[in-house]
């Protein structure tokens, strides 16, 4: 699949903020009236990089899972206080949130980003903890550029390896609208290297079983990214007895999954079905 870089026809208004760079905009929206993260923690001091813990609205005394989120931009854009209705969403429903920054282009190429994802999770696992969450019920989640990163971390054993982790360490997967086997073109190329590494960008060529359980969400309308990466990488999780649960969104472009965790009326099926995805999920 090709990642297209233009929105074209009557998709979501709100994706044709995401690609016209009106990004402020849309954020400025769904941040409205949200209060700042309970904590912000440099989690790669050396890399100057940090990440927002939201905990839950409702923490009792029994632990909450836990969901690492890596936001999306194409790779080269992006920033973790923009995602503050993520963490607000999710912390509101008794999940302990983890917005993480990354390095992107042109600071950093591939796969430094995906390093970098791997050690905000190794940095959740040691930490969750005294933020209320349950380690044993880690998740890794993301949009787009940022559903490669968390795909990448649950299937390719390379990137939790130097942490102590593998990807059995995870409860579960869920991925936004991402690109888990595309095909590397234009302004995407000096970002993914020579093209003898660029298989090493897709998740789809890491499946073997050993993967935790995975949600995938996707707009059938999605122009940006082909709803048929979403297809492929369950079709691979089936086949190789994984538990996944796919998710089309009838009518829905590239940022329906994302727009479904500020606006519940546009789409409502994202927020239950990541609830009850999180609720249910173990690590094995």
């Amino acid at each position: 699949m090709r990642i297209r870089s233009t929105i074209a026809g009557a998709t979501l208004a709100v994706a044709t903020l995401f690609t016209a760079g009106c990004e402020r905009a849309l954020f400025g929206f769904a941040n409205r009236g949200l209060a700042p993260p309970e904590s912000s923690v440099t989690y790669a001091p050396d890399l100057g990089l940090a990440l927002d813990v939201y905990r839950p609205d409702n923490a009792g005394s029994e632990p909450t899972p836990v969901v690492v989120f890596f936001y999306g931009g194409n790779w080269q854009r992006g920033d973790r206080v923009q995602y503050r209705f993520v963490g607000r969403q999710l912390a509101r429903h008794g999940v302990l949130t983890i917005v993480a920054d990354y390095r992107t282009w042109p600071r950093a190429g591939f796969p430094a980003f995906i390093e970098d994802g791997a050690k905000a999770v190794a940095w959740a696992r040691a930490n969750a903890a005294r933020f209320g969450g349950d380690p044993t019920r880690l998740h890794v989640a993301g949009h787009s550029a940022g559903a490669q990163i968390a795909a990448l971390i649950a299937t390719d054993a390379r990137y939790l390896a130097p942490h102590g982790l593998t990807p059995g360490a995870l409860a579960g997967a869920i991925g936004l609208a991402g690109p888990y086997d595309f095909e590397i073109t234009g302004q995407y190329v000096p970002i993914f290297g020579a093209p003898a590494q660029w298989p090493q960008a897709q998740a789809v060529n890491f499946v073997d079983g050993d993967e935790p359980p995975f949600l995938l969400i996707h707009g059938v309308d999605d122009n940006v990214v082909e709803p048929r990466d979403s297809r492929q990488l369950a079709e691979r999780l089936r086949n190789a007895g994984v538990r996944v649960e796919l998710l089309m969104l009838d009518g829905g472009g590239h940022a329906a999954p994302i727009a479904g965790l500020y606006d519940t009326d546009r789409a409502p099926q994202v927020l239950p079905a990541i609830l009850d995805f999180v609720g249910a999920a173990q690590a094995k």
